[in-house]
């Protein structure tokens, strides 16, 4: 153990529990899984996320199990993951301009008022700053946003801020199963806002004015 303590060795994260803050790593010279905390990475360090390569050194706790302390994600794999990023913001961008475009196509076609745009304007904005506590929160150790709760913000037409937060704070853009029910989110509220704004033009409620 000592020996094996006294060099850093090179593992990849093959277990990661984002909300509770932990998982383990598999090192690259064979062995058992190793425990890693998300307090084993620098302060200011983005939390670790499955399949990243880390190095980092050995020790064991208060309970005599190994766990990995002083991880550093590995260079080679921080300037590979800008390659990923134009693919994302090309889907959050086409997004954004295609509710745009069905969102003036309803203007012009059902004269639905402004105030349905200031509506997904100020979820937007408190969408932003849910997601931008969170990675703070991520960052400092501290109690996360539930993912569900992000979720079904967007859902309800805050969307269009997670998209633009998940780029300029590159938050939430690595966990695939979260992405897959985000993107699930999005289409279901565009769905819903056309078939909501047609249904109640083509059916006017007397003395009843939904948008």
């Amino acid at each position: 153990m000592a020996d094996r303590a006294a060099h850093r060795l090179g593992g990849v994260v093959t277990t990661w529990n984002d909300e509770r803050g932990f998982g383990f790593l598999k090192p690259d010279d064979g062995g058992h899984d190793v425990f890693l905390h998300f307090t084993a990475v620098p302060r200011g360090t983005a939390r670790p996320y499955l399949g990243q390569r880390l190095t980092f050194e050995i020790e064991p706790d208060e309970k005599g199990k190994v766990q990995a302390v002083r991880a550093e994600p590995v260079i080679a794999a921080e300037r590979a993951e800008p390659t990923t990023r134009p693919t994302s913001i090309i889907v959050g961008v086409g997004a954004l301009l295609a509710f745009l475009a069905v969102y003036l196509v309803a203007m012009w076609r059902w004269g639905i008022p402004y105030s349905v745009g200031g509506f997904y304007l100020a979820l937007s904005i408190l969408t932003f700053v849910l997601y931008a506590a969170d990675k703070r929160a991520a960052q400092n150790g501290r109690w996360r946003t539930p993912e569900n709760t992000l979720l079904i913000v967007g859902l309800v037409g805050g969307w269009p801020g997670a998209v633009v937060a998940q780029q300029v704070l590159r938050h939430k853009t690595k966990k695939l199963s979260f992405r897959s029910r985000f993107w699930f989110t999005v289409i279901l509220n565009v769905v819903g806002f056309v078939l909501l704004v047609w249904y109640f033009s083509a059916h006017p409620i007397p003395g009843l004015r939904l948008f």
